[in-house]
């Protein structure tokens, strides 16, 4: 069975590199000043392919990565059309490589958002991208699209994805439940974040003026 990534607010749970004490005692970092973009390395989609064979990415994996991309793509083309402050293509990249570790840590453990924003800073140099990695599971500081736009999308994203098939927040929080909230005792975590996904839903729905639930993220076009 896949291990659980964090899946609530609170203190970083366990890595490979963290003992359990260590994982209970560390804090919060402070929330992050607004994510410049401007001059940091972006890798394209080839790019981020070969980071992917690199670490040996399931396929499954590979197919949820990228469909997550299309819709992190979308919602940074829409923001950028109404005049926002975004770079789509760092959007993207965050989305491309927000599940890096997964397979790693699917067959030795850990947490995969947080080992995967180390590596993505490490391949990349790009902190920014990163962001987006580390968080993609939950945002512990304020959902303001102006600061934090990559991380934001590139968490929305996810939730809107199943496995490889584009679905509602409730369809994919009723499988996050059946596969970690019943057999190991996460639902109250499941809730929380299912809570801040709908709050984010709401928001670009708001800010983007599109109905996000009506959309192919493809084309863009209400379906």
């Amino acid at each position: 069975m896949e291990r659980p990534a964090n899946l609530g607010p609170g203190p970083p749970p366990r890595t490979h590199a963290m003992t359990a004490r260590e994982s209970q005692a560390a804090p919060l970092p402070s929330p992050p000043g607004a994510l410049p973009d401007s001059g940091l390395p972006v890798p394209d989609d080839a790019r981020c392919l070969e980071y992917w064979e690199r670490f040996g990415m399931l396929d499954n994996v590979a197919r949820h990565s990228r469909t997550v991309a299309d819709i992190a793509t979308f919602l940074a083309r829409r923001a950028e059309s109404l005049g926002m402050d975004v770079h789509v293509a760092s959007v993207r990249a965050s989305a491309m490589l927000h599940d890096i570790a997964k397979t790693y840590c699917i067959r030795h453990g850990g947490n995969h958002s947080q080992l995967g924003g180390a590596w993505v800073v490490e391949l990349t140099g790009n902190p920014v991208i990163a962001t987006g990695v580390t968080h993609h599971v939950y945002w512990p500081f304020a959902l303001d699209l102006t600061r934090y736009f990559i991380p934001l999308a590139v968490l929305y994203a996810d939730k809107r994805v199943n496995h490889d098939r584009v679905v509602p927040i409730e369809t994919r929080f009723t499988d996050l439940i059946k596969r970690y909230g019943i057999p190991m005792g996460l639902q109250d975590r499941i809730l929380t974040t299912k809570i801040q996904a709908l709050d984010l839903e709401q928001l670009l729905t708001d800010t983007l003026e599109v109905d996000l639930n009506a959309c192919d993220f493809n084309s863009g076009r209400l379906v």
